[in-house]
């Protein structure tokens, strides 16, 4: 929700914020003086953005930078230490901070002054205020305290969860509003800050942060991280692990278990490239450093954007670079989230529809147009499937979202993600590709480091490339109205309608013998899954099963789609084991929601429940927050 205000003070406050002109020509390996200052510069809040999701006042009084000093311990499962915040003082008699079941141990401002705190009751989405009382000339606040085991960002692993199962793993998981539950902060995305951190480890393990990090293990344990350029609190993160690192490029590299270094590093060798045809769409990479680090398999999304370290599933390692989509998506993000960010997430369109409208450029700068294509057709299929479950009536099927009074995550769905690029795509369209590419690269040059609200993002759009170009279009019905309108810009794929076509030459002959090898990419296997009929008998499942060996693959992304075809199919009983290895050992949210479902429709709720009963202790907390909802009587 945000205050009214009339547009023409939108925009002249846009005007005032921005900086065309501190764009480097090239890439830096570090930020230079004058960079520190303009993202000094861009670093203002805008205090007529109300959050919903956060109870900072930072009107009042704000966090500019914060310092962790944190020790991990194994055995109780907890992050202890402090953190102290370096604040902007309006004169303010209180700062209000985001907790969210920590154990506060005292507070202490400017390194001298104990002082008391107040903490509200938890509510049940946005967790507890944190109050403490401030005088004017107060500058730092500095809060000791420990996590506690369940901390909902805090997935803690014993070593037969990791890959290697020899020794222990943490990593956190802070968007949309979790990082409260592991560090006292000011959590909304519409402000942004600096951060330093030290982080005491078992000496066998690594810790890696979404910061400059390490190359190799220390002897002490003890490593020190710093985060030059301002971040929303959400892009905080931590691993700690047996990791181990190898460079693939001049700015990028791949941090994994030794078992699965090897692998990641031949899966990611086109991220330089990536990161190179990047810059050529939309400017400078200004975060020096573009690595990505594997988790074990109970990380619940594909990928987290988090700044210099993108975190991301092992379920993307099919062995034949088919699902790196993934990585250009998260790389995008370093543009569009990550440089510029949603002010709250009811904008949350503004950071993911971006990211795959992005992503997809790099994809087609690589590998072509026909595979972007392909990409395009599955993702649309993806969004039509979810306006399906969701009514097209509803809210929620809105760009611009109210998710006042709920648990922001309920927004998180392919609605931002598909439709927004959908919306994108047809802004292309009106003004073509060449002026399209000059005024997304202005958005990013013009907001870097800063955040924007949809309003705001209107405003832009209308200043800078409708008027512009004399484009009158009616953008109200993509952002502000349910479904999608009818007249949308639509994308057909040529390699899927010949999987389309081989597959019907298939049902005519009643038989699925290839009579020798297909050559598809995972991209073709989905669509022809996706395409089979659902009326198939348990006979013809079993047949093509046998013919294609979908119920063995090693392709995540397939294995998924056949066993959810199978549910609905009725074919999931010859191949349960299968099903329950997968959901036990695989915590990504998008494929379990999907199957567990499609359990739950097909009347075998005493299945979901027996395989669920099992796989929880495994998963995060952000996929057992939705299976739980999902299974509940």
């Amino acid at each position: 929700m945000i205050i009214r205000l009339s547009i023409l003070f939108l925009f002249f406050s846009l005007l005032a914020c921005s900086n065309p002109k501190s764009e480097a020509s090239s890439v830096p390996k570090e930020n230079t003086k004058s960079e520190s200052h303009d993202m000094a510069h861009n670093h203002t809040h805008v205090h007529n953005r109300v959050d919903y999701h956060s109870h900072s006042k930072p009107e009042k009084a704000v966090t500019k930078h914060l310092s962790l000093d944190l020790k991990a311990d194994f055995e109780s499962k907890t992050l202890s230490g402090s953190v102290l915040h370096k604040i902007e003082n309006n004169n303010a008699e209180e700062i209000i901070f985001d907790i969210k079941g920590l154990a506060i141990d005292k507070v202490v401002l400017n390194d001298k002054d104990e002082v008391e705190f107040k903490i509200t009751e938890n509510d049940n989405f946005i967790g507890q205020a944190l109050t403490v009382s401030i005088v004017p000339s107060t500058k730092e606040v500095k809060i000791y305290y420990a996590t506690k085991p369940d901390a909902a960002a805090v997935q803690w692993l014993d070593p037969i969860q990791t890959t290697d199962k020899k020794y222990p793993f943490l990593f956190t998981q802070g968007q949309a509003i979790l990082t409260r539950t592991w560090i006292p902060c000011q959590d909304s995305p519409g402000i942004r800050i600096t951060y330093d951190a030290k982080i005491e480890v078992p000496k066998e393990l690594m810790a890696v942060m979404s910061a400059k990090n390490p190359k190799s293990k220390s002897e002490d344990g003890i490593y020190n991280f710093e985060m030059k350029q301002p971040i929303p609190s959400y892009l905080i993160a931590l691993a700690i692990g047996d990791l181990e690192f190898k460079e693939i490029g001049p700015r990028t590299g791949v941090y994994a278990e030794p078992s699965m270094l090897e692998k990641a590093y031949y899966e990611f060798g086109d991220m330089e490239k990536m990161l190179i045809s990047a810059e050529q769409l939309y400017g400078p990479y200004l975060w020096d450093q573009y690595d990505v680090i594997v988790l074990p398999a109970s990380f619940p999304f594909g990928g987290m954007e988090n700044p210099r370290l993108t975190f991301a599933t092992p379920t993307i390692l099919a062995g034949d670079r088919s699902l790196t989509a993934l990585i250009a998506h998260e790389l995008a993000h370093s543009w569009s989230g990550n440089f510029v960010t949603n002010a709250t997430w009811d904008d949350f369109w503004l950071n993911e529809g971006f990211t795959v409208y992005f992503e997809r450029r790099i994809m087609e700068a690589l590998y072509g147009e026909d595979y972007t294509k392909m990409l395009t057709q599955l993702g649309y299929q993806d969004l039509m499937n979810e306006i399906n479950d969701l009514g097209h009536s509803s809210k929620d099927t809105h760009l611009k979202l109210d998710l006042h009074g709920r648990d922001p995550d309920d927004g998180m769905t392919d609605i931002a993600y598909e439709k927004g690029s959908l919306f994108l795509m047809q802004l292309e369209q009106l003004v073509g590709r060449e002026k399209f590419d000059q005024f997304l690269k202005k958005y990013f040059t013009d907001h870097k480091f800063q955040t924007i609200t949809t309003k705001e993002f209107i405003v832009y759009l209308k200043e800078n490339l409708l008027q512009e170009n004399g484009v009158e279009y009616d953008i109200d019905q993509w952002i502000f109205s349910a479904d999608i309108p009818a007249d949308h810009f639509k994308v057909e794929s040529d390699r899927l309608k010949k999987v389309e076509a081989y597959l019907s030459d298939q049902m005519k002959a009643g038989s699925w013998d290839t009579g020798g090898t297909i050559k598809w990419t995972t991209h073709e296997w989905l669509h022809y899954i996706r395409e089979l009929p659902k009326n198939l008998t348990v006979d013809q499942a079993k047949e093509i099963d046998r013919v294609f060996g979908f119920s063995k693959s090693g392709n995540s992304e397939i294995l998924a789609a056949w066993l959810e075809a199978s549910i609905n199919n009725g074919y999931y009983k010859n191949v349960t084991p299968e099903l329950e290895t997968f959901l036990v050992n695989v915590g990504r949210r998008k494929f379990l929601k999907p199957l567990y479902s499609a359990l739950i429709n097909a009347g075998d709720m005493g299945l979901a429940k027996k395989i669920y009963s099992k796989a929880r202790p495994t998963y995060h907390s952000v996929s057992t927050n939705t299976m739980d909802a999902l299974l509940k009587e």
